[in-house]
């Protein structure tokens, strides 16, 4: 099983902390460092110094770090138009040597819009799905070829579908959600990988299936797609620490957000629980960029346990 980490910038940190817990990831073992593309912080408080550009701050990432995997979870559509996405995450990927993953999804919260001047359209699952295809359209298009495309939302005229990105045919693709119908039709038809969240197994089991039923629906190898998960996690080798570290994530999370409390031994059991349902993957969605220790403790207490096949 990847253990991966995903921040939150929005909630208030700036390029050089996200550099520091990066690099620590990284030495650390985890298999990626991943960031929310958001612009308004979630809950109460300041969100000082501020939020920080996602595919800004990956730039940066990939040329100071070295091994470990970079990405976006989830860049939303009404941010970004389809064909300069898909230059700037080519452009990051070559700039990364090839470790550039890109999480889409349609955007969902209209405050922040509106807070950064940013249009909130209708039909945002149409426009992700536009963008998909306008995507990888671009992406996989031969060199010297031109690549067109007519749609409700954009329109691209014989474009020459440069750069390319370092990794072939193209980075990873993750979408994610908890849409019945919609949205594991996207992730079977265009995605590389399929990420739920912030759910028991059980329920997370129940996507799954819908999205490799949605897999054979369309003569696709349900197995060509990793499965994965988001979790929030305070974990501690005693109480007193875990309890410590939960209240600290609260304070500094959105409202109603779902905590599972562990100790090192208690979280690979619960992992394997993911595991048994077809989870290959988890985001360990990681708010206080304060504690170092958090990730040391699961580096050395649960990695070395949950690394099987």
């Amino acid at each position: 099983m990847d253990l991966r980490v995903l921040t939150e910038p929005q909630q208030g940190a700036t390029y050089d902390t996200l550099l520091r817990v990066a690099r620590a990831a990284e030495d650390l073992g985890f298999g990626g460092f991943f960031r929310s593309d958001h612009y308004l912080r979630g809950g109460d408080g300041d969100g000082l110094p501020g939020p920080t550009d996602c595919w800004t701050t990956l730039a940066g990432l990939a040329r100071e770090t070295k091994s470990i995997r970079l990405g976006s979870l989830v860049t939303p559509v009404t941010f970004r138009l389809p064909g300069p996405l898909a230059v700037q995450a080519a452009q990051v990927d070559q700039m990364s040597g090839g470790r550039i993953e890109l999480g889409i999804g349609t955007g969902w919260d209209a405050a922040e819009h509106a807070a950064y001047g940013i249009p909130f359209p209708e039909k945002r699952f149409e426009r992700l799905e536009e963008q998909l295809q306008i995507i990888k359209g671009l992406w996989n298009t031969p060199v010297g070829d031109a690549y067109s495309f007519t749609g409700e939302h954009y329109r691209l005229t014989g474009s020459p579908a440069l750069p390319k990105p370092a990794q072939q045919p193209h980075p990873p693709i993750i979408v994610g959600g908890r849409g019945p119908k919609r949205t594991p039709r996207l992730a079977a038809k265009y995605a590389n990988e399929y990420n739920s969240n912030f759910r028991p197994a059980d329920q997370v089991g129940d996507s799954y299936v819908r999205v490799r039923q949605a897999c054979e629906a369309i003569g696709r190898d349900p197995d060509e797609l990793t499965l994965s998960v988001t979790l929030v996690v305070a974990c501690g080798r005693t109480e007193a620490e875990i309890k410590r570290r939960a209240e600290a994530i609260a304070r500094i999370t959105p409202p109603n957000q779902v905590i599972w409390r562990f100790t090192p031994q208690q979280m690979v059991d619960k992992l394997g629980e993911y595991h048994a349902i077809g989870t290959r993957r988890v985001y360990l969605r990681t708010f206080d960029l304060d504690d170092p220790g958090q990730l040391e403790l699961i580096a050395d207490a649960v990695l070395s346990q949950v690394r099987i096949p």
